[in-house]
C-alpha cells in the first residue's frame, strides 16, 4: 500500500478528515515566509485540538522547517509532541544529527534540459539522507520557492530512483493524476499540499478523493 502523506495543514478539521481518510502523515509548516506558516503556538492548539478529536493512534505528525536553527526545530517539536522532523532548506548531514527526532529530509529535483547528470545527482542526495537512517520526499526545485508550488518534475527522473531506495514523491500531484504518478514511479508513498486546496485553503472533498484515488490505484 502506499503511503500517504497530507502536508501544509492549518486546523484540526482538516486533519482530521485527512486521518480519517487514511493518512499515513500529516504535516504541519514552520518555515519562514511560506503562507502555509503556522506559529508555535498556534501549531499545538490545532495539534492538540486534532488529538482531543481522534484519539490515540493514527498518522504520524510531521513538522517542516527550512535553514532554521537545531534549537528551534527540536523546541518546536517537543511542544508540539510531532512524531518527525522534515528539512526543507540546505541542512547539512552534520546538522541532521544534531536534530532529537526521525527525518525526512526534502530533496529537490532540479532539472537542467539536456543534463543527464540530473538522475545521478538526484540518486546521490537520496542515497546519502538513506544511509544516514532518514527518510526523503522529491520535490520540485524552484529558485522562489523552498516546496508546494504545486508543480511537478520530470517522474521518470524519480522512477529512476526508486529502483533503488524508497521515497515520497511530491510537486504537483492532484486527485486527478496522483494514480499516474504512482503507476510510473512506484514510489513508497505520496506527499500533497497543493494538490488539495481550493483557493489556497485545504478542501475536505479533495483530500479524500485524493486518499481515494491512492488507496484504489495501491490495491
Amino acid at each position: 500500500m502506499t503511503r500517504l502523506k497530507i502536508c501544509g495543514l492549518r486546523d484540526a478539521d482538516n486533519a482530521l478528515v485527512a486521518a480519517n481518510a487514511g493518512a499515513d502523515f500529516l504535516g504541519f509548516v514552520f518555515v519562514e515566509g511560506v503562507r502555509r506558516q503556522l506559529s508555535v503556538d498556534e501549531a499545538v492548539r490545532i495539534i492538540a485540538e486534532y488529538r482531543d478529536s481522534h484519539g490515540p493512534g493514527g498518522p504520524k505528525l510531521v513538522s517542516l522547517f527550512a535553514d532554521q536553527s537545531a534549537n528551534f526545530i527540536n523546541e518546536t517539536t517537543r511542544r508540539c509532541g510531532v512524531d518527525l522532523v522534515q528539512l526543507c532548506g540546505n541542512e547539512s548531514p552534520a546538522f541532521w544529527d544534531a536534530i532529537e527526532a526521525d527525518i525526512i529530509r526534502q530533496v529537490k529535483v532540479r532539472e537542467d534540459p539536456g543534463d543527464e547528470s540530473t538522475v545521478d545527482n538526484v540518486r546521490r542526495k537520496v542515497e546519502e539522507a538513506v544511509s544516514a537512517g532518514h527518510m526523503v520526499t522529491l520535490d520540485k526545485y524552484h529558485p522562489d520557492s523552498l516546496g508546494g508550488t504545486g508543480l511537478s518534475f520530470d517522474w521518470t527522473i524519480a522512477e529512476e530512483v526508486s529502483r533503488e531506495f524508497d521515497l515520497l514523491l511530491a510537486g504537483g500531484l492532484t486527485p486527478e493524476n496522483v494514480a499516474i504518478g504512482i503507476q510510473t514511479v512506484h514510489p513508497w508513498g505520496v506527499d500533497v499540499s497543493s494538490g488539495v486546496e481550493t483557493d489556497g485553503a485545504k478542501d475536505p472533498l479533495k483530500i479524500v478523493a485524493f486518499a481515494d484515488a491512492v488507496r484504489k490505484i495501491s490495491n
